[in-house]
């Protein structure tokens, strides 16, 4: 296995596009330091309409990227994750709306991030500064201009993503009509921090990798292992305690257990999760990203939640996942309460725990139609 999951320029593009923003002037980031070029890669569906009223912004989570539809093929190591919404007949339908959806600041998949060349010719590795989820929205807010775009008809995301159409709501209120936000809440509670904290610590002890610094180290040599701990914490706290209990539990497995020095099918499961994530990511990336959702607070330096989304003039349509535990539907309960005027918290029903915003494609379908309706 290759020490880094990163896309890297001569890899096949599939069908990412390209921008380059923040090259006359960097991003001053939130935590002092500054960036730039930034090269944002990003893929789109449909097509723009002469006054831009249709265009859509759609935001992924943790270790999703631009692929929001679409095949394997070169390029694309995994199908599209939202298929079904951005597809003939579905909300986002492709003859009404032209989505567009970026890989994030701080990702491996195209966009800057750890993995990336910085002046000089070296990787950013153990170099590249902290982030948060504002600095991730300034490079969305580039790339709409980039692409002509004043005014979003809609951004929406979940998870991660979700943060991010927060901050936009909250910091760019002028730059959209409408926003969807499905399984977070308004800034990272203790626990979600605790979760994220002791998989940073698995990466980190990981010999591989070096303290960052680990991309030329031959295949195998990388922080693979930290990198599969790391995952098989936090798919576990994807997805909900009944549904893992109904899938490998021992009624599941007929009684049997692994006396003899087998395995137990749930550990089977998370070693696959493990071994997929590795291939396809960086492990510098995940630190990053997972610390920018743990510093996730809109209320920072805006007088606190309540004062920040007061700003908010968009439409705005809330979801939550019944059975999410790592962010449960209290979250998002708080959050429908404090946006006034909007429609009720949308539940999408699950066993599928936080990956019910995945999995359920068709009940975020009808979340998403019904907001672009309102």
């Amino acid at each position: 296995m290759p020490a880094s999951g990163a896309w890297q320029p001569g890899d096949p593009e599939g069908r990412r596009r390209w921008a380059t923003v923040f090259a006359d002037s960097p991003l001053c980031l939130e935590a002092g330091a500054t960036l730039g070029p930034v090269t944002v890669a990003y893929e789109t569906w449909g097509t723009l309409r002469p006054d831009g009223s249709n265009a859509v912004l759609v935001l992924h989570a943790l270790t999703g990227d631009s692929h929001l539809a679409g095949p394997v093929e070169a390029g694309h190591p995994s199908p599209g994750w939202w298929e079904a919404i951005v597809a003939p007949g579905g909300a986002l339908d492709p003859a009404d709306w032209f989505v567009v959806c970026p890989n994030v600041l701080g990702g491996c998949q195209g966009t800057t991030g750890p993995a990336s060349l910085a002046t000089g010719g070296r990787r950013y590795a153990s170099a590249w500064p902290t982030l948060t989820i504002r600095d991730q929205v300034a490079v969305e807010v580039a790339l709409a201009d980039f692409l002509g775009i004043d005014r979003w008809a809609a951004v929406v995301g979940g998870s991660m993503g979700g943060m991010r159409v927060l901050e936009w709501a909250v910091g760019a209120p002028e730059r959209l009509e409408r926003a969807v936000v499905v399984a977070c809440g308004p800034v990272a509670t203790a626990e979600q921090i605790a979760w994220c904290a002791v998989q940073a610590q698995a990466i980190r002890l990981d010999p591989g990798f070096a303290g960052g610094d680990y991309y030329d180290a031959p295949p195998g040599a990388g922080p693979a292992r930290g990198m599969g701990t790391a995952r098989r914490i936090g798919h576990i706290t994807y997805r909900c305690e009944p549904e893992l209990d109904a899938r490998f539990g021992h009624d599941a497995q007929d009684g049997e257990a692994p006396l003899a020095g087998g395995r137990f099918a749930v550990e089977s499961y998370l070693d696959h999760q493990a071994l997929k994530l590795a291939a396809r990511f960086d492990a510098n990336s995940y630190l990053s990203l997972s610390r920018a959702m743990d510093l996730h607070d809109v209320g920072r330096d805006r007088g606190g939640v309540a004062a920040a989304l007061a700003r908010v003039t968009a439409k705005v349509t809330v979801a939550g996942v019944d059975s999410d535990r790592l962010y449960p539907l209290r979250l998002q309960e708080q959050l429908a309460a404090a946006l006034p005027g909007g429609p009720p918290l949308q539940i999408i029903t699950s066993a599928a725990g936080h990956d019910g915003f995945l999995v359920e494609a068709d009940q975020v379908d009808k979340v998403v139609a019904g907001a672009l309706q309102w």
